[in-house]
């Protein structure tokens, strides 16, 4: 795999990927293009699983899509715990989305749970980034963005997540979320955040806009 993945390398998109993922060493990085990972995802023997850690950065985006390919729910959540530990960026993380988990939400949340609970950042992003996918609209309760709300952390990836989820939850849950800025609810780097990206969003009306900018702490 590793010479097949040289002969993709774009030297030009190596240093663009760089400059995007400062937790990644940049010898790690060889520079192949997503189209051409996903494809080595679905030709890749399952016995590259277990070649954990990986050097490359290249070869954790192959694992992430092959545990999102995987259509078994038990399976996938098994790979997962093995290779959570090793995710040490934000691209690897959010790129990872189990097909499975769709058709299995209350076997879901107990998983998310513990993962939130985790000590290690890409894996409490992880948790953030399931409940956002598969727990807004209609699936939404209001217990789940108080977890969001209730974690603690000063990693940058992990507020940046929870800063999105109550951005994105805004935007679909409004009326059920908007207190969480209303009533300071947030730590102040994330509230600010989250006002941002509301801000910056399509699915929220200039009148939303302008009512959240109104919350903004300024010091």
């Amino acid at each position: 795999m590793i010479t097949e993945l040289f002969e993709l390398a774009d030297e030009e998109y190596r240093d663009f990927n760089s400059a995007l993922l400062p937790t990644v060493p940049k010898e790690r990085i060889i520079g192949v293009r997503t189209p051409h990972l996903r494809g080595l995802a679905k030709s890749t023997d399952e016995s590259f699983l277990k070649e954990l850690p990986h050097k490359y950065f290249e070869e954790d985006q192959i694992h992430a899509f092959m545990i999102s390919e995987m259509k078994e729910f038990d399976r996938s959540v098994a790979e997962l715990e093995v290779f959570l530990p090793y995710v040490d960026n934000w691209a690897t993380c959010d790129q990872m989305s189990p097909k499975s988990f769709a058709k299995n939400k209350e076997r879901l949340i107990s998983h998310i749970d513990s993962w939130i609970a985790s000590d290690h950042a890409y894996t409490v992003r992880f948790a953030v980034n399931m409940l956002m996918r598969h727990f807004l609209s209609d699936d939404f309760k209001l217990k789940y963005a108080q977890k969001v709300a209730d974690i603690v952390s000063d990693h940058y990836y992990v507020n940046m997540a929870r800063a999105w989820y109550f951005a994105t939850a805004l935007a679909k849950n409004w009326d059920e979320t908007v207190s969480f800025v209303t009533q300071y609810r947030l730590d102040k780097w994330t509230h600010n955040k989250t006002i941002r990206k509301a801000s910056e969003s399509f699915r929220i009306t200039k009148e939303q806009k302008e009512f959240l900018i109104r919350f903004k702490i300024r010091q």
